[in-house]
């Protein structure tokens, strides 16, 4: 049977190329932005929400309910970043990086848990950050919505436990992304080179730990946080 996977930030970057690969597998994707999608696909269906949005939530999902009801997958994967010092940083983009990364997430997962609760295996993946334990400077803000999130993550899953859901989250070593591109290359090697295995990641590296997560077999995994890269 294919798995019903909802996948936030499918416009572009990791959010994209994660929905191509569950495509790939035979699974239907139900994918969200602030933009257009650029997939078509027969199993793909788009819907334009920013995940801040509670009212925008609250209607895709209850398209999901009516659509195909419930799901058995959610991926967390739409955030934003922005390399500035702390100090400089307007506190509107500091609404509206935690809001992304933290609030949407979070507005995201309250309402799905009623669809998730359907399937046999259900199970939430949180997309975080490796920024979170290398203590960026300049990603101050960014880092600590993403640790909050992971706080998030780890709550959840003792919380929706009883219902056979799992909750875990990865987090991408350096990865080209629209949000790592803009990156000053002197920047790029100083992360690399505090990897165990200083290669940039790709979404292949990514989707391979989602897929461990999702597995009928993981249903004893939840509640962790994986780094790749050997980030510690």
């Amino acid at each position: 049977m294919p798995r019903r996977v909802l996948i936030t930030g499918t416009s572009s970057g990791l959010g994209q190329q994660l929905a191509e690969h569950y495509l790939a597998g035979g699974d239907v994707v139900i994918g969200c932005a602030r933009r257009a999608a650029a997939i078509d696909h027969p199993k793909y269906v788009h819907h334009l929400v920013d995940v801040k949005d509670e009212h925008a939530i609250a209607a895709m999902l209850a398209s999901i309910r009516a659509d195909h009801d419930g799901l058995d997958v959610l991926i967390n994967n739409a955030g934003v970043a922005a390399m500035n010092a702390f100090a400089l940083t307007p506190p509107a983009a500091m609404h509206h990086i935690i809001g992304t990364n933290l609030l949407g997430p979070m507005l995201l997962t309250h309402g799905a848990i009623r669809l998730l609760r359907k399937s046999e295996a259900g199970r939430i993946v949180n997309i975080t950050t490796v920024a979170v334990p290398l203590r960026l400077a300049g990603e101050t803000v960014y880092a600590a919505s993403k640790a909050a999130l992971e706080s998030f993550t780890r709550g959840l899953a003792k919380e929706v436990g009883v219902f056979g859901i799992t909750c875990n989250a990865v987090g991408p070593s350096l990865t080209p992304t629209r949000l790592t591109n803009g990156l000053p290359a002197a920047v790029r090697e100083r992360l690399l080179s505090q990897q165990a295995i200083a290669r940039q990641g790709s979404a292949a590296d990514v989707a391979n730990v989602i897929d461990f997560f999702l597995r009928p077999e993981s249903d004893l995994v939840t509640g962790q946080i994986v780094y790749l890269g050997g980030i510690s």
